[in-house]
């Protein structure tokens, strides 16, 4: 008995003394905030200099960023994809096209952040007297969404990098992917109220235009009812 007690005594100094050697949890970086070009920034030069602040890392590991620019702002059709250990580097892109690029911070141990915003910018070209609007932005509903509503409520915005332009919108909607019906034409509004059934998925997308002819069209939004 008085061997068990001693043997207890012991494991439990065992216990108490060892102390705990497992590693911290890793974090991952902050979300970078994007800089430069600025927002909807027409840029007279198709070399473009990219900026994002720093990111900060709780362990204080090294930190690499990823920058992607594409030609939608889905980042279906990338053009660059790059890294850089600072917080800048140049491209060089196409004249007379809009792009829109974002950036995320990845740590030493391989933990991302989320991707930063997204923001757009315009190359200049040549002679270019007008830049086409950039591709209309979600607002709600939320994509996959289930709405409870017998009517729905869509809205979304737009810009267009020549700052006087006035834009107008075409509004397609139906239950066919893409959806071919133009439920609104011409319109200033950025929103399109429409009666919904239930239990049934609807697709939308906007088409933007201004008003010396230029035209782009949306990407396809979708929801359901309930």
């Amino acid at each position: 008995m008085k061997n068990y007690i001693y043997l207890a005594i012991i494991g439990f100094l065992f216990i108490s003394c060892g102390g705990d050697d497992s590693e911290p949890e890793n974090t991952a970086p902050t979300v970078p905030a994007l800089v430069t070009p600025a927002d909807s920034k027409l840029c007279v030069d198709n070399t473009v200099s990219f900026q994002w602040n720093l990111s900060t890392d709780t362990e204080k590991d090294v930190i690499t960023y990823q920058i992607q620019v594409a030609k939608d702002n889905t980042f279906s059709q990338i053009v660059k994809a790059t890294e850089a250990t600072a917080n800048n580097t140049s491209i060089a892109l196409e004249k007379n096209t809009a792009y829109y690029w974002r950036v995320k911070a990845t740590d030493s141990k391989g933990l991302a952040s989320a991707y930063s915003a997204t923001f757009k910018l315009y190359t200049t070209g040549e002679a270019v007297v007008n830049h086409l609007p950039f591709s209309p932005e979600l607002v709600q509903p939320a994509i996959d969404s289930l709405l409870n509503k017998t009517t729905a409520s869509l809205k979304w915005n737009a810009t267009d990098a020549d700052a006087t332009d006035v834009l107008s919108y075409d509004v397609y909607f139906g239950k066919t992917n893409p959806p071919t019906a133009k439920v609104s034409a011409n319109t200033s509004a950025i929103s399109f109220d429409t009666t919904v059934e239930p239990t049934t998925e609807y697709f939308w997308r906007v088409v933007v235009k201004d008003n010396k002819g230029g035209e782009t069209v949306g990407q396809i939004w979708k929801f359901k009812t309930n």
